[in-house]
């Protein structure tokens, strides 16, 4: 495993959490979080699942060795909770300051003498703790009593996600490849996009636009996520698509068939364009339908995900990922409606959803339909049976889908590099062309909502909906 750890915290716990540490009296509070592990080749990333909150004067008192500490009938409670759940146990408090802070030397022995006995109970789950100032947080993490690591950073996800680190963090200067924009993100903000692993779940019409966006803003690592071939129908639209993608200029299209010509991939497309553009991004082309567990996984470990597959398999994955796995998602599509009865074109728009973990999600919004979804996860016999009837292609133009890709990127910029109003409202804007306006839809979610509910940052201990894993 990689030797560093994060932290994600869902932005309502970490409202909550703010709320009891740093209250009116300037004084030490206490409590502790309970975090689901994913190991990743990036390292350790703890979830934020579970929170309880220590009562001053009956479970956080004065210490015997220390200012304050949480007593040893809260810690049990706490610490057997998350034994029964697979959670790590880190315990809480904080410390005066704004943007730096880190533990005191009797901090550091109340770990020494406390944390081998945890890692007993927990059984498996690491044991750690954190401490807090307003803007900032350190971390010591025991994985064994032989083996700690410190907490890299911790991530507060929200409509305005915050980058919380023990101290301040100098950028280096930005390429000046990236000159024009650095002068509005600032060497810090370009400094942020070079750090991201973004995933693209499609890499069609709308996928093709945002991953040429995203290789030319200068983000690291992108993971495209494709099963699907290019076509003579889709080469007006896919950017980065030649010719002779879909079959050799000197053949005819029936003898490239005849031949077995196979077009080319366009997640093969898309790492061309993304090279092109920036000879230094990490690019995994992912061949395979977002469904397959393997793909799924490759995205688990995003700082956000573009979805630009407008199945309702797709939708429902990776909304799951996102509220599971504490990762933004903006959804990007556009859709031509066309009167069944007349064939007159009935409405026309683009449209950009923003999926906040916790906050906005797609089965709240009746965004996720239960008949298209079975429908799409039928076998090709079951339906051959049910008399199953695919549908027509939706009309499709390519500067549609670059306004739906170029302001879902925009919202995505904006919010990473910290530029974003705190007081911004989770909302998706919907542009429609034939009657030129923008409208802004309210999002919400449900409270008994499992996927944005009861499994928020389950991470790897709830399974994602995907086909089952071969033996």
């Amino acid at each position: 495993m990689n030797g560093t750890a994060s932290l994600r915290l869902p932005g309502a716990l970490m409202d909550d959490l703010r709320a009891h540490l740093f209250c009116a009296d300037g004084d030490e509070h206490g409590a502790v979080i309970g975090a689901s592990v994913h190991q990743t080749g990036r390292g350790m990333r703890l979830l934020a699942r579970r929170l309880f909150l220590a009562e001053d004067g009956i479970d956080y008192v004065p210490g015997e060795r220390g200012y304050r500490m949480l007593t040893p009938g809260f810690v049990l409670r706490c610490v057997r909770s998350c034994s029964q759940e697979g959670l790590a146990y880190l315990a809480v408090h904080n410390h005066p300051g704004t943007d730096r802070v880190a533990f005191s030397c009797d901090d550091m022995a109340s770990h020494r003498r406390g944390y081998p006995a945890l890692l007993d109970i927990l059984d498996g789950p690491p044991a750690g703790a954190l401490v807090f100032a307003r803007n900032a947080v350190a971390g010591d993490i025991w994985l064994s009593p032989q083996d700690q690591i410190e907490l890299d950073h911790a991530v507060v996800t929200g409509r305005t996600p915050q980058v919380l680190y023990p101290a301040p963090r100098k950028p280096r200067t930005a390429d000046a490849r990236y000159d024009r924009q650095a002068r509005l993100f600032g060497d810090r903000g370009q400094a942020i996009l070079g750090s991201q692993k973004i995933g693209i779940v499609g890499a069609g019409g709308v996928g093709s636009l945002v991953n040429e966006y995203l290789a030319r803003l200068g983000i690291g690592h992108l993971v495209v996520i494709d099963d699907d071939q290019i076509e003579d129908t889709n080469t007006s639209r896919v950017v980065g698509a030649r010719a002779s993608d879909w079959k050799p200029r000197w053949l005819s299209a029936r003898i490239a068939r005849r031949l077995g010509w196979k077009p080319t991939p366009k997640i093969r497309i898309a790492e061309r364009v993304a090279k092109e553009a920036n000879p230094d991004i990490r690019f995994d082309a992912i061949d395979a339908d977002i469904v397959d567990p393997n793909a799924a996984d490759r995205l688990a470990d995003c700082d956000a995900i573009f979805l630009a597959a407008d199945t309702m398999r797709a939708r429902h994955v990776v909304n799951s990922i996102c509220h599971r796995y504490l990762i933004p998602v903006w959804q990007a599509g556009t859709k031509v409606q066309v009167n069944d009865s007349t064939g007159d074109i009935a409405d026309v728009f683009s449209v950009v959803r923003h999926l906040v973990p916790g906050e906005s999600c797609l089965w709240c919004s009746g965004l996720i339909d239960r008949t298209r979804l079975a429908e799409e996860a039928a076998s090709p016999d079951q339906r051959a049976a049910q008399t199953y009837i695919d549908e027509i292609p939706n009309p499709s133009v390519i500067t549609l889908n670059a306004v739906a890709a170029a302001h879902a990127v925009d919202d995505y910029l904006f919010t990473t590099v910290g530029l974003t109003s705190p007081d911004t409202r989770a909302e998706w804007i919907r542009h429609h062309p034939l009657a030129g306006y923008f409208a802004q839809l309210k999002t919400h979610s449900e409270p008994d909502c499992r996927q944005c509910g009861e499994h928020l940052a389950a991470g790897p201990l709830e399974p994602l909906p995907v086909r089952e894993r071969s033996q």
